[in-house]
């Protein structure tokens, strides 16, 4: 005898305890994350007068710290938060740092719900994630998906300067315009990422990013908050990470370097006599083998410093003495 037909909609114990885990997940994220995600509303001197602006911000202190997108608040110095529940509270920029796209603000009666600060460096591809924000006005708005890649970059900055943001995390949790400053979630609903939209066109078409929280982002968070800026050294170089051929690997311990594409004209540099086709090894006594190598290295101890710079070139390691200045 055949298998008795299964009715159109109906789904085994199986297929239903997976389905009813998943919504549990998510109802229980988006439960204890809602109260901690503000919509924020911006207006920002324009040609023609004031511009209204919109995104999002997660509270993470008790005492009323928010964290954002910097090109959320990029142009304004206030604006004003709104909960889930309705509440509203005026917000002041504390600091803001385009070269990582995050912000810090200040609710203006000091108080929030904070959520959890989870990290991203344990994060696996297929796992499941939340984004919790305001995408096109329409306020506490939750999707999920999964982790569909890692170790993604994004150019973050403004006309004077960029760099390269690493480590960015790929979802395919749907993100919209509003969505950016808002947070991606673990199950645990801690928060891993701070989504953005500066990716513009591939935001919507099943593609989200999000800025990873790790210890750099924290770093950089408590510099926000401490001083409302992030110093960083700067070198004037662009280039990206490069093989090396074997002999020369045996020689320096380490399989890749920076190859060095661009020397800005002027640059710390430049002046060290750093030239394109280089190949950057090691700075300071730590072996450099790519730009988020680099990009660790310039903080804020190294400005005005000198420092050793070994670089290959014509087959040979030479040494020469930099001396950074901020970056600015």
């Amino acid at each position: 005898m055949g298998q008795p037909a299964i009715p159109i909609g109906f789904n085994n114990d199986a297929e239903s305890e997976a389905l009813d885990a998943y919504s549990q997940v998510v109802t229980s994220v988006a439960e204890r994350l809602l109260p901690s995600v503000v919509a924020l509303s911006i207006r920002r001197p324009g040609r023609s007068g004031f511009q209204n602006g919109a995104g999002s911000g997660v509270v993470i202190s008790d005492d009323g710290f928010v964290i954002t997108s910097a090109h959320v608040v990029e142009g304004s110095d206030r604006g004003a938060a709104t909960f889930v529940d309705g509440w509203e509270a005026g917000f002041d920029v504390v600091g803001r740092d385009p070269l990582s796209d995050l912000a810090v603000l200040e609710l203006s009666d000091g108080e929030g719900r904070a959520a959890v600060l989870g990290d991203a460096s344990n994060l696996k591809v297929g796992q499941l994630v939340v984004a919790v924000g305001n995408p096109l006005g329409f306020s506490g708005s939750v999707t999920a998906g999964v982790v569909s890649a890692l170790g993604r970059s994004i150019t973050a900055g403004n006309s004077r300067a960029s760099r390269l943001v690493e480590n960015v995390i790929q979802t395919d949790a749907a993100l919209h315009p509003g969505n950016s400053g808002g947070a991606l979630a673990d199950s645990n609903a801690h928060v891993i990422g701070i989504n953005t939209a500066l990716v513009g066109p591939m935001v919507g078409q099943g593609l989200g990013l999000a800025v990873p929280i790790d210890e750099a982002t924290k770093w950089i968070i408590a510099a926000l908050i401490k001083d409302g800026r992030v110093r960083r050294a700067y070198l004037g170089v662009a280039g990206g990470s490069r093989p090396l051929p074997p002999k020369m690997a045996r020689s320096v311990s380490q399989d890749h370097g920076i190859e060095v594409v661009e020397v800005v004209q002027g640059s710390p540099a430049a002046r060290a006599g750093v030239r394109p086709g280089d190949i950057i090894v090691r700075g300071g006594g730590r072996p450099l083998q790519d730009v988020k190598d680099l990009q660790a290295l310039m903080t804020g101890d190294l400005i005005d410093v000198e420092f050793e710079l070994e670089v290959l070139r014509s087959g040979k390691v030479r040494s020469l003495t930099c001396r950074p200045v901020e970056l600015t």
